[in-house]
């Protein structure tokens, strides 16, 4: 793990130092007008005695997992928010200092399970939140197409400070293996301290690996990459 480490933290310096000099150096590549975003990119081996299964032996067996962390640093500070707000939910929308989008039960209503529209706003917002009076009614206003997306609205009651909220949903990140075999997760940016990206990488990669049922023989390659930058591999 020492050794890991070690990997992790020297990577997380090339990657800060390559970044950096796109942005202040002409002819170093171009300035970027957006925060870079760190990825903790990983491949996934199925290990059956001493071999490796193929992506269509893996499909065939399942082995799917899914599972969501707390980090200790926001990853996405911009991820963008939707609350399907009841009335005291959508007055604590507008008095937040920071961007959160709200729709009401009626502008719910007014999409009518048209599973275009409803395609469109998953895609329009990254995570969702929903008033606890309203999650209930969420797959009778507007289908299965949150579900789908993997974006179903996370609960907020009205005894919850919904400033935090915001900050927790932004601070979770979501590991998920269906069929393909490789995974992306944004752990970071390239604004953040590097001791932050160092502890919210070193925790993503030990829960990935409580994930897996054989642990680190079930790991093929762990990459981290910023947007543009170059892959460094960590193990």
């Amino acid at each position: 793990m020492s050794k890991l480490a070690g990997n992790v933290r020297a990577s997380i310096k090339t990657l800060l130092h390559e970044s950096s000099l796109e942005g202040q150096k002409a002819g170093e590549g171009k300035k970027r007008n957006f925060v870079e975003t760190v990825e903790l990119q990983a491949r996934i081996s199925v290990v059956v005695g001493d071999s490796e299964l193929e992506r269509e032996d893996f499909s065939q067996r399942d082995k799917r997992f899914s599972g969501t962390v707390k980090l200790p640093h926001v990853p996405r500070p911009r991820m963008q928010l939707c609350i399907l707000a009841d009335a005291m939910d959508v007055d604590r929308a507008k008095q937040l200092d920071e961007e959160l989008a709200f729709m009401t039960v009626e502008d719910l209503k007014k999409l009518n399970k048209n599973k275009k529209l409803v395609k469109k706003l998953a895609a329009k917002y990254d995570a969702f939140l929903a008033s606890e009076a309203l999650i209930k009614q969420i797959p009778r206003l507007l289908g299965p197409g949150l579900s789908k997306a993997g974006k179903f609205p996370s609960p907020v009651s009205h005894s919850e400070d919904l400033a935090r909220k915001v900050n927790e949903v932004r601070s979770t990140i979501k590991f998920q293996l269906k069929k393909v075999l490789c995974l992306g997760v944004a752990i970071g940016h390239v604004d953040m301290e590097e001791d932050q990206i160092m502890q919210n990488t070193m925790l993503s990669i030990n829960f990935l690996i409580s994930l897996l049922k054989k642990q680190w023989q079930n790991v093929g390659s762990l990459h981290i990459k910023t947007t543009m930058g170059k892959p460094q591999r960590l193990f």
